[in-house]
């Protein structure tokens, strides 16, 4: 409650009373979690591909499949050259994302199967929290795959917790893993949409459950046929990873999936058009089951693959259509960036070899999804705020670990002892204001690597060179590597007999951050 002056002569307020009681207002309003509230920080929509490379979109150099709304972001904003997921595979990489800790610091952050339970635990700081209590209404639409319920999982019958809502966030419609692994349901909030009581679910991962059909016994029912693994049950004609049995009339159709997650990710944004919002939206595409829209069908003569890209850069376009009629574009950061880098064949005959000709995924860059390479983890990055950030282009060095740190600076909030352990504030970055990012990052595949400014270390690792079943490179070198990325894009010329100086040194600085202990968050 403010103070109550008289109106005597004797207490009336003089000028320099009044310009202190001005400049208490203004320090108050500059307090966190105050400052969004006065329109002082931005809106957020992070969209969040699936397995999208460097070099799938028009705006990085895509020839063969064209991204217009993509294409219209890093026009009017700006595009980053040297980003990364924080891994080359999703769920880490999502980890990273919400927490602001290298997934690699915690077991059992690898891929997940569709039943495992919630690896992120209620009540550490997320993204969602962190602007929660800034102000912001946080909402999250589409692929989650970060496991949901308590130890031993979650009852799809039942209410499912914890889960988004117990990390921070108001509102969740999500795709529980990935589309290629049962269960094949939305969830909204804590209940699987669509189901009735009659027709139980049950999932697993180890031996089949009930009876339903699956991709290995029966053949026949595909429309589309895995190419390795996926061959499990059947949902839509498609096999899948795991076993389920039940929920049939809450059973997603792949060929509308872009569509209803786009539809829930608008309503979210009409719904919370009037205070602050963070909207956390991860596609399911580009992953497979590629199986896009029939309107999407043979829009890139790429096969599924490239069709999917299209269909993405739609979900990209209705998002900012919708921001556009709600005038709230002016006053929203808009980033797109991917989980990890592109994959051609993981898991499904879709002609997505066949058709690449010479489109380049991963861009300029060696590797893909599981890859140490750069292709692993360097993705497209853009980002706009009309008015804040000028169009351009940044080879600043970024991760997506550090969007914790960044995103609580731009709200205002100052990170606690603990919270996000690994994240930089890269903001200024960011926003274009400078470019320097990060002195130097982890990237994470099988073996770990560092990167600091040009130079690349892959530490050693024992195993095979090439993923059989993908045919990417996966850099595992029992000797280890050194690249020095500014001469050697590609990745060709390992430097590590020749330089072992430089490889001994980047070897002890990967070693000693894999050993500082999780303090707070880093300071840029």
């Amino acid at each position: 409650m403010w103070p109550c002056f008289s109106k005597s002569p004797a207490g009336a307020l003089d000028g320099l009373r009044r310009r202190r009681l001005l400049w208490l207002v203004s320090a108050l309003l500059a307090l966190p979690g105050l400052g969004v509230a006065n329109g002082a920080s931005p809106n957020i929509v992070l969209i969040y591909a699936d397995d999208l490379g460097y070099g799938d979109l028009s705006c990085y150099g895509a020839a063969r499949v064209q991204t217009p709304h993509v294409d219209r972001l890093a026009h009017e904003g700006l595009r980053f050259t040297d980003a990364h997921a924080a891994a080359a595979t999703c769920t880490p990489s999502r980890y990273a994302l919400l927490t602001g800790e290298y997934a690699w610091r915690k077991k059992g952050t690898g891929v997940l199967p569709g039943n495992a339970a919630l690896i992120i635990e209620p009540g550490r700081a997320t993204l969602a929290s962190v602007l929660r209590r800034a102000g912001y209404t946080t909402g999250v639409v589409g692929k989650w795959h970060l496991g949901l319920g308590p130890e031993g999982g979650a009852d799809w019958n039942a209410e499912i917790k914890p889960g988004p809502l117990e990390l921070g966030f108001h509102y969740s419609f999500l795709i529980p893993a990935t589309g290629d692994r049962v269960p094949c349901v939305y969830v909204e909030n804590r209940r699987v949409v669509g189901r009735v009581r009659r027709d139980p679910i049950q999932v697993a991962y180890g031996q089949p459950i009930g009876s339903e059909p699956t991709g290995k016994n029966n053949p026949e029912l595909l429309k589309m046929r895995p190419s390795h693994g996926h061959d499990m049950t059947i949902v839509n004609g498609i096999s899948r990873i795991g076993y389920m049995s039940g929920g049939r009339a809450a059973r997603w159709v792949d060929e509308e999936m872009a569509d209803v997650l786009t539809r829930k990710a608008i309503a979210f944004l009409e719904k919370n058009r009037k205070r602050p919002f963070f909207l956390y939206f991860s596609t399911h595409d580009i992953h497979v089951p590629r199986v896009p829209h029939p309107r999407f069908v043979g829009k890139t003569g790429m096969g599924p693959r490239g069709d999917v890209i299209a269909q993405f850069d739609w979900c990209v376009g209705e998002v900012l259509g919708a921001l556009d009629r709600l005038k709230l574009a002016d006053r929203t950061l808009v980033l797109v960036s991917s989980d990890n880098g592109p994959v051609v064949d993981d898991g499904y005959m879709d002609d997505a070899v066949e058709k690449l000709g010479d489109h380049r995924p991963a861009g300029p860059w060696r590797g893909g999804k599981y890859s140490i390479f750069e292709g692993g983890t360097r993705v497209p990055l853009v980002a706009r705020w009309p008015g804040r950030i000028q169009p351009g282009v940044s080879d600043a060095l970024l991760c997506q670990v550090d969007f914790l740190a960044s995103f609580a600076a731009l709200a205002g909030q100052t990170l606690g002892p603990g919270e996000g352990p690994d994240s930089v504030n890269t903001l200024a970055a960011l926003l274009g204001e400078t470019r320097r990012g990060r002195d130097q990052v982890v990237e994470q595949a099988g073996p770990l690597a560092l990167r600091q400014g040009p130079w690349k270390y892959i530490e050693p690792r024992k195993g095979q060179r090439r993923n059989a079943a993908t045919n990417t490179e996966l850099g595992n070198d029992p000797l280890g590597m050194l690249f020095h990325l500014a001469d050697d894009p590609g990745e060709t010329n390992s430097l590590a007999a020749a330089q072992t100086n430089k490889a001994a040194e980047l070897r002890l600085e990967l070693r000693r951050i894999r050993g500082v202990a999780a303090e707070g968050a880093a300071q840029p």
